[in-house]
């Protein structure tokens, strides 16, 4: 029986389109899935959107469309997105489908069956932005952190859940289940001060999921959203990869675990939190004009250029992210290292030929160091060390001199390194190394066309 290999990206509000942040978190899923794949794994990828979030309804008010046409006219554009990035999903989760309905109903009964729902009366900030309470500490000059807007105050009588029953258990948790080591640092901190329990029902509202309880409710969108890791893949469950951002790292790290550890669902193993994309060290924003539109890019450029500059940034940390960087990555890496690499060997194949001989060019390959990179999730290391190896190819044709010595045995070195470059580059940008492949195992070889085109 093969492992199996569970992997989610966060779902997308569609309350307008996607944003390059949202192309990251895909691609960073998607290169682990497709790495777990080549290791003969039984994988499972999830991703999504989030139909439910009051600010979908907002959205489209303002906009003079019907909810559940706005909602579904913004899915299409992130389908689109996972289609045209080259995304290797097994499902697409909408969570207005019946089937993550009848979960979460399914799920909320099972914890107020435990006890551990009670209604009471709620005052506070509310943030339209982050679907969620804020307390007053965590207000910077009375403004949302992560959206710089003033919160509305909000009194209401309301449902809660028993989060804080869990406190302790979620401490103990979060040191195993989240990475990196600073972003379970500050959940752990701050569940060391102390954990409110948390109100999960919202009354008069018309768009979302029924609270079972007591239909003059709705389900709160968070409590609603993180239910779809397990209505979209339940046969999979438990996950062993949830990839998220960090500005969504409190619900994954102790909302979503003491959800589960109410209803006795098993716990998922990992959670992986990225930083921010970021332009000239500014965080992108609409009021600021510094957004990157991923769909009008993959008008442009190739997905796998695409790819390629987005999973060379920092996963851990917030990295700089521009179309001119996008561009400089495309040009230098991948037309003059890689692409120059398969034109120039494939040529002097087609003219020389191969003789087979022991391979000592792929002995300075450390594909240990990758396998070791791409399991601790620094994708970006991993491919700064494929990239070190193309620098050896390339510096090793020059000092070989094939055109002159037509060196067959040379050659054929050339072509064994070439054919794994294109194995350790599938997961990161699968259409080109496809392409790779096919050139190099061809009974006769013959001189490719260009890969990358220069821009």
């Amino acid at each position: 029986m093969p492992k199996k290999f569970y992997i989610t990206t966060a779902i997308d509000y569609v309350n307008g389109r996607p944003h390059i942040g949202h192309a990251f978190e895909k691609v960073i899923a998607d290169a682990l899935a497709r790495w777990h794949k080549q290791k003969k794994e039984k994988v499972f990828f999830l991703t999504g959107v989030d139909e439910n979030a009051q600010k979908n309804v907002q959205a489209a008010e303002a906009a003079g469309i019907p909810v559940k046409k706005f909602v579904d006219k913004n899915t299409g554009l992130f389908l689109d997105l996972v289609k045209t990035l080259n995304i290797s999903h097994d499902k697409f989760i909408r969570t207005s489908a019946k089937e993550h309905t009848e979960v979460v109903s399914k799920i909320l009964n099972k914890i107020i069956k435990k006890g551990d729902i009670y209604k009471g009366e709620y005052e506070g900030y509310y943030c339209t932005g982050c679907e969620t309470y804020i307390t007053e500490k965590d207000l910077v000059k009375g403004r949302c952190p992560e959206h710089d807007k003033e919160p509305e105050h909000r009194k209401e009588e309301a449902y809660f859940f028993k989060l804080s029953k869990y406190r302790e258990k979620l401490i103990s948790f979060a040191k195993k289940y989240i990475v990196p080591e600073k972003r379970k640092n500050e959940i752990v901190s701050r569940l060391k001060e102390g954990l409110n329990d948390l109100c999960i029902t919202r009354k008069g509202a018309d768009w979302g999921i029924d609270f079972p309880k007591d239909k003059k409710y709705k389900v709160y969108v968070w409590v609603d959203a993180l239910i779809n890791y397990i209505s979209g893949a339940k046969s999979e469950w438990p996950a062993d990869v949830h990839v998220i951002g960090k500005g969504i790292n409190w619900f994954h790290s102790v909302i979503w675990p003491a959800i589960l550890m109410s209803a006795g669902y098993k716990l998922p193993d990992t959670l992986l939190v990225h930083g921010y994309l970021i332009t000239g060290g500014r965080k992108m924003s609409k009021s600021l004009g510094n957004v990157v539109d991923p769909l009008k890019l993959l008008e442009k450029y190739d997905a796998d250029s695409i790819r390629y500059a987005l999973l060379r940034c920092s996963i851990f940390d917030d990295s700089d992210f521009s179309e001119e960087i996008l561009v400089e990555r495309h040009n230098n890496e991948l037309a003059n290292k890689l692409g120059n690499l398969v034109s120039r060997v494939s040529g002097l194949i087609e003219k020389n030929g191969v003789q087979k001989c022991e391979n000592k060019l792929l002995k300075k390959l450390n594909e240990k160091k990758i396998e070791k990179f791409i399991g601790g999730y620094e994708l970006d290391k991993a491919l700064n060390e494929i990239f070190a190896f193309i620098d050896i190819c390339n510096e090793y044709v020059q000092a070989k001199k094939p055109w002159e010595t037509k060196n067959e045995k040379v050659l054929f070195e050339l072509k064994e390194s070439i054919l794994k470059i294109s194995d350790l580059l599938w997961p990161f940008i699968p259409e080109s190394a496809d392409k790779i492949k096919r050139i190099f195992s061809a009974k006769k070889i013959k001189k490719s066309e260009i890969l990358f085109k220069k821009i």
